[in-house]
C-alpha cells in the first residue's frame, strides 16, 4: 500500500481553508506526487483557518509555502506548486488526465463548474476519481460534515448554485461524483456579506476529502 501511495499522482485545486488541510493530510499519508494549485498569497485574514497561514508566511504564495512544508514532511515526495488560478482559459495546461485523483476546493463558481465538467468527462477526467468540496462557510458542527453524490447534496447553497448553473446552461457533469458538504445552516447576523468559518470546520472538510482519496486508492488496489 505504501508503494502505491508513493506512486499516486493527485492534484488539489484551491489551497484555502479546505484545500490546504486536504493536501496536508495527503502528504502525511505518503501520497508521493501532489500538484498544488492556487493563485493567492497568504493574508492575515487567513490565519484563523488556513494551514499555510502564519505570521512569517504572510505575503508568500500559498502553493509554494505548502510545497516546502510537504517536502519537509516527506523528502521523497514530489510537490509541485502552481501559483495560478484554474480557469477555462488555462484548463488544458493542467492535463487533468495525467492525474490519478483530482480534488476540487475552488471558491469561484464559474471555475469550479468548469473543473467539475472536465473531471467528469471521459476525455479529460483523471484516471481514478474526482472529489469536490461544497461550501464550508457558516458552519459550526463538524459532526454534520458528510459525503454524498453531487445531486443528492442537501442544504448547501453552493451545491444549489452549481446545479442551477448546469440546468441553465444545459451542460451537465457526464458522470456522478462525490462531494463533501454540510447541511447545517447558521442564521446570518450583522453584516449580510459576512461568510466566514472556523478552522475545525475547514479542517474537517479537508481531511474528509483526503479520506475519500485514500479509501478510493485502497478500493482500487485490493
Amino acid at each position: 500500500m505504501m508503494n502505491i501511495l508513493h506512486q499516486c499522482r493527485v492534484a488539489v485545486f484551491g489551497l484555502g481553508g479546505v484545500g490546504s488541510w486536504c493536501a496536508e493530510a495527503l502528504a502525511r499519508t505518503a501520497v508521493g506526487h501532489i500538484t498544488l494549485v492556487d493563485p493567492d498569497s497568504v493574508a492575515p485574514s487567513n490565519i484563523n483557518r488556513q494551514l499555510p497561514a502564519l505570521e512569517p508566511t504572510i505575503g508568500r504564495p500559498k502553493a509554494e509555502v505548502l510545497a516546502e512544508r510537504f517536502a519537509a514532511i516527506n523528502p521523497d515526495g514530489v510537490f509541485t506548486p502552481r501559483v495560478e488560478a484554474y480557469s477555462p482559459a488555462n484548463a488544458g495546461s493542467f492535463d487533468l488526465g495525467s492525474f490519478d485523483y483530482v480534488v476540487d476546493a475552488i471558491d469561484s463558481l464559474s471555475d469550479k463548474a468548469d473543473l467539475i465538467l472536465r473531471c467528469t468527462d471521459a476525455a479529460t477526467a483523471p484516471r481514478g476519481a474526482f472529489f469536490s468540496s461544497m461550501g464550508a462557510a457558516r458552519k459550526l458542527d463538524p459532526g454534520r460534515v458528510a459525503a454524498a453524490e453531487f445531486w443528492k447534496v442537501e442544504g448547501c447553497p453552493l451545491a444549489r448554485a452549481l446545479r442551477t448553473r448546469f440546468r441553465r446552461s444545459g451542460v451537465f457533469p457526464a458522470r456522478k461524483f462525490t462531494c463533501v458538504y454540510s447541511p447545517e445552516s447558521i442564521p446570518q447576523q450583522g453584516d449580510a456579506r459576512a461568510n466566514g468559518t472556523f478552522a475545525h470546520i475547514t479542517m474537517t472538510f479537508g481531511t474528509r476529502l483526503a479520506a475519500l482519496v485514500v479509501a478510493e486508492i485502497y478500493r482500487r488496489t485490493h
